[in-house]
């Protein structure tokens, strides 16, 4: 490397630098208006108050909104990880009715990584499966992280050929950083259970409905992915690696991760435009997490259209659409010389 390429990496190491060091200002002026607005809201009543309340929050929306329409790969991939995004029971919680979870794969045990059971969504009886992970370290624990073992794409697939057998549409929603990569989930079959996962959902004759609430890595996300619908929320991001692993591996420095992030081409924009997702699902002003409600409304009016849709698609032209759709994937043409 010569000493022009040396100068320009430092440049734009220095350049990455400060547009992170903006954004962070940013962020904590956002945070502090926010406290402002709260302190505010408690004076509610004064005159005075009131105007200044008003004043405020509209400065904070509008930064708010500028902030979050210029969010790098990387930065949305943060956003996707935040703790306080709705996890799948949250979800469950706000748009299904009569929840009833299923527990274990009738062969090892239960995991409680991935969550499964039969519900109502607008009345009519359905199966939703999702990755869970926790708020807390407890949890987070109990929960492996949301990262799911064998057993659990075991028990995921025991509940959609359930669903299917009983003609229920089935809904899954994506938020794991993989499957989990222990000695006792590959003694157990891990890519085994992933691979039969992805052959079963192929070819289920019932509509399948995906959503990509948080962050979808790798087969871990792929084995509950198989749909005739593939959404992806604003924020979240869906790759065959993270961008952690990435840089490990191509640069043997994690700390390039955003360098990888950028690469990779994980937003949902990227993969709209690849074909990978059918549709993104926007977020309200500041992500899913600061208002899971009114994430869950813009979902539910998604996920009500669809599933419409699909219900009135014949069973043979159900299953060719989903077979084409995933087979038209990472297709490249070779022209030879």
């Amino acid at each position: 490397m010569t000493s022009k390429d040396k100068e320009k990496d430092k440049e734009k190491e220095k350049d990455k630098t400060k547009s992170k060091t903006n954004r962070t200002a940013r962020q904590k002026e956002i945070e502090r208006l926010e406290k402002d607005v709260e302190d505010l809201r408690n004076l509610a009543g004064d005159e005075a108050a009131d105007a200044e309340f008003e004043r405020v929050s509209k400065q904070v929306a509008e930064l708010r909104r500028e902030f979050y329409s210029h969010l790098g790969p990387w930065q949305r991939a943060q956003i996707a990880r935040h703790q306080n995004r709705p996890y799948t029971l949250d979800i469950i919680s706000m748009l299904f009715t009569d929840f009833v979870e299923l527990h274990g794969d009738r062969n090892f045990g239960d995991d409680k990584a991935l969550i499964a059971g039969l519900a109502k969504f607008h009345g009519r009886p359905v199966a939703v499966i999702g990755h869970q992970k926790g708020r807390d370290t407890k949890q987070r624990v109990e929960r492996n992280f949301g990262q799911p073992k064998p057993e659990g794409y075991r028990k995921a697939l025991r509940v959609m050929q359930l669903a299917a057998k009983f003609c229920r549409p089935i809904f899954t929603f994506i938020d794991t950083p993989g499957a989990y990569p222990g000695i006792d989930a590959e003694e157990r079959g891990q890519a085994e259970a992933i691979a039969r996962n992805l052959r079963e959902m192929s070819r289920l004759p019932v509509p399948i409905i995906v959503t990509v609430t948080g962050e979808g890595g790798s087969g871990g996300a792929l084995a509950i992915a198989v749909g005739d619908r593939v959404n992806i929320l604003e924020n979240s991001f869906y790759s065959v690696i993270s961008p952690e692993g990435c840089a490990a591996i191509m640069w043997r420095d994690s700390t390039k991760a955003e360098t990888a992030a950028t690469a990779l081409k994980i937003t949902a924009s990227d993969l709209k435009e690849f074909g990978i997702i059918d549709e993104i699902v926007p977020e309200p002003e500041g992500g899913a997490h600061a208002d899971p409600e009114a994430a869950s409304r813009l979902l539910d009016a998604v996920l009500d259209r669809q599933l419409l849709m699909l219900s009135d698609q014949p069973q043979k032209e159900l299953l060719d659409a989903r077979y084409e759709k995933f087979r038209k994937m990472g297709q490249f043409f070779d022209l030879g010389s």
